[in-house]
């Protein structure tokens, strides 16, 4: 069974989304710590890219200071292998095509399942796209992270029945960001899912509140926040573990 089966497992999942190296590596290491401590039940850990076309402001500029402290794919790998010493709850990356791509896709994923990822999500690779990637996560143990997005309709169905780990449905239209309210028929896109697969799906794009996270976690399996907890990093700095610990405690109890 593939490891992020388990996250879902016990219940509602909470997935937070952490850029690596914002502010710096170490304190993403203690971020990550904290966060499982908490009760996250999945952690995504963001290898920084120049142009992150999904991310709203909030995400671009962690990117952006990430970047500019010297953070390389290189490093986050040792990041990985230093938290697998003794995190153990799923551990996913996202990144972007280019990043994989300039690194060598064979040569990526390989030392992303020795340095103990459990699966990889790559928002700007299109359904149609991800046998370039696919087939080589397959042959490492990865899980390839398919998304669902609002204007997915025809194609929900077949990208369900081929997805594998868990399907991260895309709340809104637009890029990453903290949102007053989510309009999307969320159960709608949930129900298609379920006729073609039993794989858990999590709602992301848009969640802050605790609010929030128990209503989509209401019509699917899990949760998914990044920029409210990227807001808390940039905030606090190197004082955010202890912060980011307990706005994950506090999401995870409304979930």
């Amino acid at each position: 069974m593939s490891r992020i089966r388990e996250a879902f497992a016990h219940g509602k999942a909470f997935i937070p989304f952490i850029t690596c190296g914002d502010p710096d590596l170490d304190t993403t290491a203690a971020i990550v710590r904290a966060a499982a401590a908490a009760g996250a039940d999945l952690i995504e850990l963001g290898i920084p890219f120049s142009d992150p076309t999904a991310e709203g402001p909030v995400i671009q500029e962690a990117n952006i200071r990430a970047l500019s402290g010297g953070v390389t794919t290189d490093k986050v790998f040792d990041l990985a292998r230093e938290l697998r010493k003794d995190v153990t709850v799923p551990l996913v990356f996202m990144t972007y095509a280019n990043v994989v791509f300039s690194y060598g896709t064979e040569r990526f994923c390989k030392t992303a399942a020795e340095a103990g990822m459990d699966g990889i999500i790559l928002p700007d690779v299109p359904f149609e796209e991800k046998g370039d990637f696919d087939d080589i996560c397959r042959q490492y143990g990865l899980d390839l992270i398919s998304l669902i997005a609002p204007t997915s309709n025809d194609r929900i169905a077949m990208i369900a029945k081929e997805a594998s780990g868990f399907i991260y449905i895309v709340s809104s239209l637009g890029v990453t960001g903290v949102r007053s309210q989510i309009t999307t028929d969320i159960g709608a896109m949930v129900s298609i899912v379920r006729e073609n697969t039993d794989i858990p799906c999590a709602v992301g794009f848009g969640i802050s509140t605790p609010e929030q996270a128990a209503a989509m976690a209401a019509v699917s399996d899990g949760a998914i926040v990044g920029s409210a907890i990227i807001r808390i990093i940039a905030q606090y700095g190197k004082d955010a573990p202890e912060q980011v610990g307990r706005y994950v405690a506090q999401m995870k109890a409304a979930l």
